[in-house]
């Protein structure tokens, strides 16, 4: 295990929201929702070789020529030499689309394609690339879904073809179940009012021949967000959602503060790390954290204490 996890203190002392973190040649990368800290980049990415001590490399993308535009939730997969990063750009909560930006070194700069992978859909976001044990890339996403009991944002996947295109062929990987998803009620929304759900940030982990999409539920924006997990047998589905509730981590009143939108990796021990965001005392600022991941018989827990 590394010394000492410390998951309840943030482990980068700036904003840091929606950590992806990739190795790459024995380096850790993170990228975060966020400015960029380079004039004209967007996107913070980070560098460290040991998951706790973090130096900024400065703004990860060249954005495409778009204004006032938000830049959410980046993801990046390397295939072939090149670096994938997947995100979405759109006006705040508004017709949000995931594109895909290319580099052939992990700290960018990242070019946007001229591709939206998603252009069917009014809100998509939260872009996944996950590649399955025989090479096939799939894209799991967050979408909005307006019919059905519970209506709000929730999780699809797609495969990818040739990394810049999804085949079109998308499944629903889970929508919401419980009360604990639920993000605003008599949301007002699409020309609607919606007691509003909302699934996102999925990131799936294959163990012992089973497919984990760990996602967050809930409302980012206080105490009630959260993440759980679904398992499957194929990246495609059927997805079972084993528990309801936040039970891979939660609100820690006084301690941890609305922890989410998370991804996991490897550490240099060999052993899974949970990497999430989690408000600062002030709910000013989201700020980025690590907890060691046990595979419990219960299933995926982060470890708090």
């Amino acid at each position: 295990m590394l010394e000492p996890p410390a998951p309840l203190r943030p482990v980068y002392p700036a904003y840091f929201a929606d950590p992806f973190v990739m190795e790459h040649g024995g380096v850790y990368y993170a990228y975060g929702t966020g400015s960029g800290v380079t004039p004209g980049r967007v996107f913070e990415v980070l560098r460290s070789v040991d998951l706790l001590a973090w130096q900024s490399l400065g703004g990860a993308l060249e954005p495409p020529g778009v204004e006032g535009h938000t830049f959410w939730a980046p993801e990046v997969a390397f295939f072939d030499g090149r670096f994938y990063m997947y995100y979405s750009v759109g006006l705040e909560d508004k017709g949000h689309k995931i594109r895909v930006a290319v580099c052939t070194q992990p700290q960018g700069p990242f070019v946007d394609q001229g591709v939206e992978l998603t252009p069917q859909l009014g809100f998509a976001i939260d872009g996944s690339p996950f590649r399955d044990a025989d090479g096939q890339w799939y894209l799991f996403y967050a979408r909005d879904f307006l019919e059905g009991e519970r209506v709000g944002t929730a999780l699809e996947v797609d495969r990818l073809v040739g990394m810049t295109r999804l085949a079109g062929q998308q499944r629903t990987v889970l929508r919401a179940s419980g009360d604990w998803q639920i993000f605003l009620r008599q949301r007002p929304i699409y020309g609607g009012v919606y007691d509003w759900h909302t699934l996102e940030g999925p990131f799936v982990v294959r163990r012992g021949g089973l497919y984990y999409c760990f996602y967050s539920g809930g409302n980012w924006q206080n105490l009630t967000y959260g993440v759980s997990y679904a398992v499957a047998e194929h990246p495609l589905g059927p997805w079972v959602e084993p528990y309801q509730g936040a039970v891979v981590l939660q609100t820690l009143p006084g301690r941890l503060i609305g922890p989410g939108h998370n991804s996991v990796v490897l550490g240099p021990d060999g052993n899974h790390y949970i990497v999430f965001h989690a408000w600062d005392a002030g709910l000013v600022s989201r700020r980025m954290h690590v907890a060691l991941l046990e595979w419990t018989p219960e299933g995926p827990r982060a470890r708090l204490e």
